[in-house]
């Protein structure tokens, strides 16, 4: 083909008849005649290139092109036909299957991978990702959890919950004028079949999912209304593009007929980690809509995979019976940090779309994530105007706390990894407290400089930063309050470290971090008006020896000690007040623990070194947790609780 359409194009200037030449031939002289541009040679790529880390999830010879921030649609099309142009000219034909131009801008694209380089060369585009497949996460005792308050609460009526699944089998009495059948549909062709079935006879997938969320007898949310959006096919097989597709139709159907709560998306499905499918359910989460993901049933960290890794989707991994993490043979519930809950996901029994009465047990992290998104209607039903990060807040508050035993998981896990399954609130007042969480960054690299970083979602106030070194060795941590970020610093001799920002909801509150001007001096917050909530320290000659502490009287901000920066956060918070908290063990035990009492929340957590080494300080619930070996004295656990000076 190239060496033909080079022949044409030196043969343009003459008279040619069409009919010489076949539909692709004349297709390519089009594309030429119809470029107002030039190649760009030797131009190096700008934009960067991502491919699924699966390689048996890809999807070879369809990418995604995306364009930087602030593009709009008329640079979605101008880039599309300049790459048309641009490949006609090299002899190669490609087909834009689809544009975006909803919260994200870019194009599906078919074309051979030797036109990747051309393509990223091209102006307004920030990266190209291969295509690839995402897949359902499906493998009575569950509404035990959920009925405690049912009769007490309004169960999710009218709150929309868009369904991005299979398609559902709307006759079944279990969800009958409960789901709404949209004509969205985008699936791949099956696998292994000659004819392919009809939407209508494969629903057995989203049917279930359907039923958990708002079904008569086994929904949570039972007066919910819920949508069904088809991106999975009969096998429950989808791609990423389809899935971009189904948000951004998801995205016009709420600006087209918007409710008065916000819209809960649900995404019972996981594939390979996804640049362009996280960004696309982060620009949904920014403007309002609360996603709930399935972790994934690989038994994996689910920071590998998406949408579970994106920070601003609740993730929601699945446990059985007895609140421990589901195991299904080789397979079972994703862990780590990028998981935000667990809820039941073992045996879950709902509609089946064998017939218009039929029942049936599944398990997975998708029925595990159904449970939350019901759960996230019945919060939003009292409280309509929450925020994503508000909802995964009041998630956190209502769930059961220290239920999953971490040993379950892999060593390296077992910190991160949250150990709260979702319950339904016994009420759903609209007034919110002090609500806190924790975030833990990746573990660092072991070079002396590699630092890890934690960050608290939009609409959250961090108030403490903390590290931890499993190997005991580590320079602490420094603060980047504009950015919510917490920042751990490795050292010599160190393995990697691990940040750990506390992340607050507090209405009008305000954080800042004041350092000592030189190292060695005070941290002090500037005014009356300001509560400490946490100390932190970064040691500039080496190894953090953990002696930065809260000062006491009625100054409010943290010690100093020469070699270390302090750090301390001070929060304007209407009505909010604070308590420090002190134990030190009186001989030395490698774990020390204090909590804050009832009515009070954790808001600070720091170690303060007797001789021990200690490996730093992690807040865990409402707990303070500190860690430390090699014998000593052992170490002294301080804690900060505040809560509304009115209550």
């Amino acid at each position: 083909m190239r060496p033909l359409v080079c022949v044409l194009c030196l043969l343009l200037p003459c008279a040619v008849r069409s009919e010489d030449y076949t539909e692709d031939e004349q297709m390519i002289i089009s594309l030429i005649l119809q470029d107002d541009t030039r190649p760009e040679p030797g131009a190096e790529p700008s934009a960067r290139f991502y491919r699924c880390t699966k390689d048996a999830w890809r999807i070879p010879g369809q990418y995604l092109v995306v364009l930087r921030d602030g593009s709009h649609e008329g640079h979605v099309q101008r880039t599309a036909r300049r790459l048309r142009a641009t490949a006609a000219r090299r002899g190669y034909l490609i087909e834009v299957l689809q544009t975006f131009s909803g919260g994200l801008h870019g194009f599906l694209v078919r074309m051979s991978s030797d036109v990747l380089d051309m393509a990223m060369k091209l102006p307004h585009v920030e990266y190209i990702e291969e295509d690839s497949s995402i897949f359902a996460q499906a493998v009575p005792w569950n509404l035990d959890r959920f009925s405690v308050s049912r009769a007490q609460i309004d169960q999710g009526h009218p709150v929309g919950v868009y369904l991005l699944d299979t398609s559902v089998q709307s006759t079944h009495r279990e969800i009958e004028g409960r789901v709404l059948i949209t004509d969205f549909n985008s699936v791949p062709e099956e696998d292994g079949v000659r004819v392919h079935r009809q939407a209508s006879k494969c629903d057995s997938h989203g049917t279930h999912t359907a039923g958990v969320v708002g079904g008569h007898g086994s929904g949570v949310a039972r007066r919910a209304s819920v949508h069904s959006v088809r991106v999975l096919n009969c096998q429950g097989k989808g791609t990423v593009s389809g899935a971009l597709a189904g948000l951004e139709y998801v995205r016009a159907s709420v600006l087209e007929q918007p409710y008065s709560q916000p819209p809960v998306v649900l995404l019972p499905f996981a594939g390979g980690f996804s640049h362009t499918l996280n960004k696309a359910c982060r620009m949904m989460a920014r403007g309002g809509a609360i996603l709930v993901a399935a972790a994934g049933n690989y038994r994996d960290d689910a920071c590998l995979y998406s949408p579970a890794s994106e920070p601003q989707v609740i993730t929601v991994g699945a446990t059985d019976f007895a609140d421990q993490p589901l195991s299904i043979g080789t397979t079972g519930t994703n862990f780590g940090r990028c998981v935000d809950l667990f809820a039941p996901g073992d045996d879950i029994v709902s509609a089946s779309s064998d017939c218009a009465t039929c029942f049936t047990a599944k398990s997975g992290t998708s029925q595990a994530a159904a449970h939350v998104a019901g759960i996230a209607a019945v919060i939003l039903n009292s409280s309509p105007n929450l925020t994503s990060t508000e909802v995964l807040q009041r998630l956190l508050q209502y769930s059961v706390k220290h239920a999953i035993n971490p040993s379950a998981f892999p060593e390296e896990h077992r910190l991160a990894t949250p150990s709260m399954v979702a319950a339904l609130p016994t009420s759903t007042s609209k007034g919110g407290g002090l609500l806190c969480r924790s975030e833990w960054s990746a573990k660092s690299g072991s070079s002396y400089s590699d630092t890890s970083a934690a960050r608290c979602l939009p609409g959250e106030e961090m108030f403490s930063c903390s590290s931890f070194s499993p190997s005991g060795v580590r320079a602490g941590e420094s603060i980047s309050v504009r950015q919510k970020e917490c920042v751990a610093h490795n050292t010599f001799g160190g393995q990697g470290v691990y940040a750990i920002a506390r992340c607050c909801t507090w209405s009008g509150a305000r954080c800042q971090a004041h350092s000592g001007v030189q190292d060695g001096e005070l941290a002090v917050c500037p005014s009356s008006d300001h509560r400490l909530t946490g100390c932190s320290s970064h040691s500039v000659s080496g190894d953090a020896t953990d002696t930065i502490h809260p000062l006491r009287g009625h100054q409010k901000g943290c010690s100093g000690r020469a070699g270390v920066r302090s750090h301390a956060l001070c929060c304007q918070a209407p009505d909010l007040e604070c308590q420090v908290k002190e134990h030190s063990p009186s001989a030395f035990t490698e774990q020390v623990e204090l909590s804050c009492e009832e009515g009070w929340t954790l808001t600070g957590c720091t170690a303060l070194s007797r001789g021990s080494v200690t490996h730093g300080a992690y807040p865990r619930e409402n707990t303070c947790l500190v860690k430390s070996s090699g014998g000593g004295k052992g170490t002294t656990v301080v804690a900060i609780c505040c809560r509304s000076s009115q209550a």
